[in-house]
C-alpha cells in the first residue's frame, strides 16, 4: 500500500510540481549515482529541496533514496511521521542533544549498507534563499564512518524564493540544480570541510546569478 501511494505522489503531484509548475534546469545531471550506496549533500533554503532531489532519479530508485531530516519536525504526530517515514523515507535524526554523537547517523549507516542512496544536509536547518551557510561538522562523521561511499555535493538554486521558509504560499519559481563530481572522505576534517565548502561554492559560481533583492 505505501509502496502505491508512494508512486502515485511523486508521480502525480512532486514531478509535475517540479517539472510543470516551478520548472528545473540540472546541470551535470550525468553526474549523480546510477545506484547506491551513496550520499548526496546539498544547501537547504526550503522543504521543496528533498523533493527536487528525489526527481532527479527513475522511479525504480525512489524507495531506495534515503532523506535525513529533523526527528522533532517530522515525527511530531502520527499522520505525519507515517507520511515522512513511509512515502517519504527519511531518516530521522534527533536535535535535542540526548543521543550521543557517534550514534547520530546510525540509520544512515544502516541505509548505506543497504545500498540506499543517502540526503543530507549539512547546513542543518533552513537558512536565507541563496546564501550558504557554515556547514556543520556531521557530514565529516557520516562520511568518515563510511569512507567507501562517494560523496556529491549539490547546489540548489530558486527554491529558497518558490518556498521560503516559514511560508506556505508556493510562487513559481525557475529553480537550477548543479549536480558535483564524487569526492571521498579524508582522514583531516578540517581539510575536508574546506574541500566540501569549496565544491559547493564552485558549483554556486557556475550559474553567475545576481545576488536577490
Amino acid at each position: 500500500m505505501a509502496e502505491v501511494a508512494k508512486f502515485l505522489f511523486f508521480q502525480l503531484l512532486v514531478r509535475p510540481l517540479v517539472l510543470i509548475v516551478l520548472g528545473l534546469n540540472a546541470r551535470h545531471r550525468e553526474r549523480l549515482p546510477r545506484q547506491g550506496p551513496a550520499i548526496l549533500a546539498a544547501n537547504h533554503n526550503s522543504h521543496l529541496d528533498t523533493m527536487v532531489l528525489m526527481t532527479l532519479f527513475p522511479w525504480r530508485m525512489l524507495r531506495r533514496l534515503r532523506p535525513v531530516a529533523a526527528a522533532d519536525y517530522f515525527l511530531r504526530n502520527r499522520f505525519v511521521a507515517w507520511f515522512s517515514q513511509r512515502i517519504l523515507g527519511i531518516l530521522p535524526i534527533d536535535r535535542s542533544g540526548q543521543t550521543p554523537r557517534g550514534e547520530l547517523f546510525d540509520g544512515a549507516a544502516r541505509a548505506l549498507a543497504g545500498g540506499d542512496v543517502v540526503i543530507v544536509f549539512p547546513e542543518g536547518s533552513r537558512g536565507e534563499p541563496e546564501t550558504l551557510q557554515e556547514f556543520k561538522s556531521g557530514l565529516y562523521h557520516l562520511c568518515a564512518a563510511n569512507p567507501q561511499v562517494p560523496l556529491y555535493p549539490i547546489f540548489l538554486h530558486g527554491l529558497g524564493k518558490a518556498l521560503p521558509k516559514g511560508e506556505a504560499l508556493l510562487v513559481p519559481f525557475f529553480c537550477d540544480v548543479f549536480v558535483g563530481e564524487a569526492m571521498h572522505c579524508s582522514d583531516d576534517r578540517q581539510r575536508f570541510m574546506e574541500q566540501f565548502g569549496e565544491r559547493m561554492r564552485a558549483l554556486a559560481a557556475e550559474g553567475s546569478f545576481a545576488p536577490w533583492e
